[in-house]
């Protein structure tokens, strides 16, 4: 059973990851978390360590989603160079803060203060003129130095924190730019990419600080087998999701986005 519900929920990340530009990393951190919890007493080194495991190899199981996902999205024109970069740049900067920081404290402050600001983005969303609207007909316009700087940071060292991609706060930011919803969720995947590779990295070297020996199926605090059999039902879910690409009415892709973003807050809040 916990090898199939792996499996399971690692193919729905697939899906979000598509068509939202979600990593996942909300529903794999709290259920991985619990089965490690469940299946491991509480003296065992993988139990001590479950939520940096959690995270950690929610981070490795991005790389893929996030690789894979671009590709496609690059194969249907749906990705702009500019906004790319510097941005990206300065989200692997602010997850390589995110990772080190996730390792030696406790997450509960963050953990609320996102919960927070989720609240804040859903209610602006949903009043403020921009999201909802479709952007047919609107110039788009280039992200400001201290939007891309600034906000580079915030998104890589909260998103590291937490275990996700930044897509909940990077679709919002292109989304006030002017891109449409395909767009915005399409970037969403390359730029989640170095959140995935400066955390899993870190993750991994860090693991040399600590005096855990968690076995042969670890590569730092990184589940192998767990990330074998996420990977693998992501692969079917992103291929099931792939003919979905463009195909959303942008109001409704909005307005999904929205539902899914009360889906993560919620679950943030129960977990």
């Amino acid at each position: 059973m916990f090898y199939l519900l792996l499996a399971i929920f690692g193919c729905m990340t697939g899906v979000t990851a598509v068509l939202f530009g979600f990593g996942g990393g909300f529903v794999v951190v709290p259920l991985l978390y619990r089965m490690l919890m469940f299946n491991h007493d509480a003296a065992d080194p993988v139990s001590q360590s479950a939520m940096h495991i959690a995270v950690a190899t929610s981070t490795c199981v991005m790389i893929v989603n996030a690789m894979v996902a671009t590709g496609k999205h690059r194969r249907a024109g749906n990705l702009i160079r500019h906004y790319l970069w510097p941005l990206g740049g300065f989200i692997g900067l602010g997850a390589i803060f995110g990772a080190v920081a996730a390792m030696s404290l406790e997450g509960d402050v963050i953990r609320y203060a996102f919960i927070a600001y989720l609240g804040v983005t859903i209610v602006d969303c949903l009043v403020r003129r921009g999201f909802l609207t479709s952007t047919e007909g609107i110039s788009p316009r280039r992200l400001g130095g201290a939007e891309a700087t600034g906000g580079g940071v915030i998104i890589g060292t909260i998103a590291t924190f937490l275990g996700v991609g930044g897509s909940v706060m990077t679709v919002p930011l292109l989304r006030r730019c002017g891109l449409s919803m395909s767009q915005a969720t399409s970037m969403a995947n390359p730029l989640s990419l170095p959140v995935a590779l400066a955390g899993t990295l870190t993750y991994m070297a860090m693991t040399g600080f600590t005096q855990f020996d968690l076995g042969p199926w670890f590569i730092g605090y990184v589940d192998l087998l767990a990330f074998a059999l996420l990977t693998l039902g992501s692969m079917l879910g992103i291929h099931l999701a792939t003919p979905w690409i463009g195909r959303i009415p942008d109001r409704v892709h909005a307005r999904v986005y929205i539902g899914l973003l009360v889906l993560v807050m919620l679950g943030l809040w129960v977990g």
